[in-house]
Order: structure tokens, then C-alpha cells, then sequence
């Protein structure tokens, strides 16, 4: 997958992504991570890409052009164009499945009070990590590419690695043990030490739906039914 980020903080986005899981998969070649900088596509010496909001107002904008020149340098027909905004769809695990099958994604990074209001026609989604500010939409893309990355195939070494964790079947994921078995007097729950697969997983589930009832009772209205002895019910008709 090819990721571009156009901001004109390029360094925030290589020093936060060159890390970890998501530094390995880019030494990989699982995704191809660029920036670009707004600030090439100026004429004036100062290199200048925000100015004064028309009618006043508080802070300066992003001028339209540099950004307008900028996605349209990396603009392909595979291409998906994502802006960073508050006023976009919430991001979350089922927006980031969709996007992980994407070709090519290009993160617009708004920053100082928000962007000229012309370029929104040249954007093909508007995403916000909830309903707080940020100073500019770098670490809002960052986490979102994090996200992402971690569902590319070859990202863990172990494929299906992410499938029971938090928010996958709209479930917090069931509390995990290490070493030593006995810590401060607190010891793993004796299911996790049996061997018997089925009855951890039974466990698991019974402790992500705990979970979830407690401190995200809202994902659980969205959560699919279990299907009853290894079939879905179905609504009978009966015919008069």
C-alpha cells in the first residue's frame, strides 16, 4: 500500500511512523510512506501557505492553491483523498478495514485555524478522531495510518493476529496474562493454565462481553447476536 501525507510537518510524521511496528513494516515494503510539503508549490520568497480568513476572524488559514497543487501532483486514478477535519466521519475500526483495502491513501493535514474552504471538492472523505482540537491534523493521520498498517497482510508474522483484539466484533478484548504465575499474591485465572482451547475461548468471550458492558456499554448495541446451536433463528411465518 502507498501512503503520502501533504503537510508541512513532514518530520512529525517520519519520526512518529518510523517506529516499532509500523517502522518494520515500512523497512518491509508492506507500505510505502511519503510526505510532501504544501511549500513547494509557492512563488513567493517566504515560501507562504496560510494568510488572513476573509471577514476576519481569529488565526490564519491554509491557502488553497499550495494544497490544490500538491494532491494533484500525487493524485492517481487509484488515488483516495482523506482530510483531516473535525467536522469529518468519527475514525474508527470499521472506517480503517475499509481504508486498508485502498491502493493508494493521501492524508491532507490541516493545521493553524483550518483550510480554505475551496479545497473540500477535491477531497473524497473528511475524518476526525473525535470531538476535541489538535493543534494540526499530523498526529490525527498518524494514528490513523498506525491503524491501517496494522491491517496489511504481513505486517505480524502471524496472520489473523488483530482479529480478537479491542473493537473487533464491536468487543473489548478479555483481560491477558504473562509470566510469573503468581505476581504480588494476584494469580492467572486458572481456565488460561488447563490447555483446553474451547474452554479459553469461552472464557474470553464471557470476559470481553463483561468488559464491553462496562466501560463501553454503547458497542454492545452493535454487536451481532450469537446464532443458537450453530444456526441463525429465523422469523417463522406462520400462513392462515
Amino acid at each position: 500500500m502507498k501512503i503520502d501525507v501533504i503537510t508541512a510537518f513532514g518530520e512529525m510524521i517520519d519520526q512518529t511512523l518510523g517506529q516499532s511496528i509500523v517502522g518494520r513494516a515500512r523497512q518491509a515494503g508492506i507500505i510505502k510512506l511519503g510526505t510532501l510539503s504544501p511549500r513547494e508549490f509557492t512563488k513567493d520568497k517566504h515560501k507562504t501557505i496560510d494568510d488572513r480568513p476573509y471577514g476576519g476572524g481569529p488565526g490564519m488559514l491554509m491557502m488553497a492553491e499550495p494544497l490544490y497543487q500538491a494532491i494533484n501532483k500525487l493524485k492517481k486514478k487509484s488515488s483516495y483523498v482523506i482530510l483531516t477535519s473535525p467536522r469529518g466521519q468519527v475514525f474508527n475500526q470499521t472506517l480503517a478495514k475499509k481504508l486498508a483495502k485502498k491502493k493508494h491513501l493521501i492524508f491532507v493535514c490541516g493545521h493553524y485555524e483550518g483550510i480554505d474552504a475551496r479545497i473540500y471538492p477535491e477531497v473524497d472523505l473528511e475524518v476526525s478522531l473525535g470531538d476535541f482540537i489538535l493543534t494540526g491534523g499530523e498526529l490525527a493521520a498518524c494514528v490513523m495510518i498506525d491503524t491501517i498498517t496494522r491491517l496489511q497482510k504481513g505486517t505480524f508474522k502471524k496472520d489473523g493476529v488483530t482479529v480478537s483484539e479491542s473493537f473487533e466484533e464491536n468487543l473489548l478484548e478479555a483481560p491477558q496474562y504473562t509470566r510469573p504465575e503468581v505476581w504480588r499474591g494476584r494469580r492467572v485465572p486458572k481456565v488460561l493454565l488447563n490447555g483446553n482451547h474451547k474452554e479459553i475461548e469461552a472464557w474470553k468471550r464471557e470476559e470481553s462481553l463483561k468488559i464491553t458492558k462496562q466501560f463501553r456499554p454503547d458497542l454492545l448495541e452493535k454487536t451481532s447476536q450469537p446464532k443458537v446451536a450453530g444456526r441463525t433463528k429465523r422469523k417463522v411465518t406462520r400462513r392462515k
